[in-house]
């Protein structure tokens, strides 16, 4: 009996093996592009501030170095197990996002408290956040329940509350529409989902009028030029990045806005700088390589008949969809920037770390699926 369970893993990691050889090689390949753009756009500033132009390259190979164990790590735990650790997941996020709103342990950078530091390392919670919600989420809705449409509302915006008390408007709306998603997969009640929809609106609505940075952000979004040396500087510069790429770009290395024109080049911005050098070409493969890990995430998901599964793979793409939009969203203009990170590319180990995680649950995912079809 153990030798036939042997020869069906053998089968399926046979079969599974392009899959995972695609995932694993467009997370590489993405952190490493990352990585040197992250040093070009970082140096001048790691210079100033530690006397070290590598700094900032340093952390993100050790992030990327850890990202890779989590994705192995993860890949070849059963993914089923995770079932278990939903609540406690949840729970220490939960705890970890009211940490970090008290002064003494929190960081404060740029008017926002999103960082606890460890002394070794500083992590980010609301990153890990949407990784507890995708894993809870896809918990409870495995299992079939009456009347939770309330108790559902209830975490999310507890969720979103604790991150707009940092204050991180553009993770609150990430783990909105990923509950949302993931409430639509699950097929709960879906006519409730219809009334919070004009709620859901004036809420966001009501959010940004109720702080007058935001207020800002969106007075920016909509007419660029109109405050170019104060709200509209930060797109404005990116625009530049991007106009002076032209088709081709610069050239690798001759960019201009990372000499600290272009605020926050190696994290939110990131893909400014790859368009000023890369120019429309470059930046055009790198979008169609992101449509290539969502495609090959959503044949996952559509091979997948386990329930938790199919919510897991379902929760992963809506993670990286939303994430890749919002982000080249604001850097065209078409939304209002939010300071959101591009996977597997921008500065951050929290992000980096998260996004090499649910690669490996993906994998783990895609796995299974073939098993079960043996």
């Amino acid at each position: 009996m153990r030798r036939k369970t042997r020869i069906r893993n053998l089968r399926a990691d046979k079969k599974s093996l392009p899959t995972t050889i695609l995932l694993v090689s467009l997370a590489i390949v993405f952190s490493l592009i990352g990585l040197i753009f992250v040093f070009e756009a970082s140096s001048i500033r790691a210079l100033q501030a530690t006397g070290d132009s590598f700094h900032f390259l340093k952390l993100q190979l050790r992030w990327i170095g850890l990202g890779i164990v989590a994705m192995i790590f993860f890949s070849v735990y059963n993914y089923k197990q995770l079932y278990y650790f939903a609540f406690p997941l949840m729970a220490g996020v939960i705890i970890l996002l009211l940490v970090v709103l008290i002064p003494s342990i929190g960081q404060q950078v740029g008017g926002a408290r999103r960082w606890i530091d460890l002394g070794i390392i500083t992590i980010q919670p609301t990153e890990f956040a949407k990784l507890a919600a995708i894993i809870y989420l896809a918990s409870w809705f495995s299992k079939k329940e009456k009347n939770r449409f309330t108790p559902f509302l209830i975490l999310t915006g507890f969720l979103m509350g604790l991150i707009l008390l940092q204050p991180d408007m553009g993770t609150a709306i990430i783990i909105f529409a990923l509950s949302v998603i993931m409430y639509f997969l699950a097929g709960q009640q879906l006519q409730y989902l219809l009334g919070l929809i004009p709620i859901s609106i004036g809420g966001f609505i009501a959010l940004i009028f109720a702080a007058p940075y935001r207020l800002r952000r969106l007075t920016a979004f909509l007419n660029p030029s109109e405050d170019p040396l104060g709200v509209g500087f930060h797109i404005n510069q990116i625009l530049i990045s991007l106009s002076e790429g032209g088709f081709t770009g610069r050239g690798f290395g001759a960019s201009r806005q990372k000499y600290l024109f272009l605020p926050e080049a190696h994290t939110d911005s990131i893909f400014a700088i790859m368009g000023e050098e890369l120019g429309f070409v470059g930046g055009v493969l790198i979008i169609f390589f992101y449509v290539v890990l969502l495609f090959k995430l959503y044949e996952i998901y559509n091979a997948t008949s386990d329930h938790f599964g199919k919510l897991l793979i379902g929760g992963i793409f809506t993670f990286f969809g939303l994430q890749v939009m919002i982000n080249l969203g604001g850097m065209v203009n078409l939304m209002p920037l939010t300071g959101v990170t591009l996977p597997f590319l921008s500065y951050g180990g929290s992000s980096m770390i998260t996004s090499f995680m649910l690669l490996g649950v993906a994998i783990n995912v895609a796995r299974q699926a073939k098993l079960s079809k043996n």
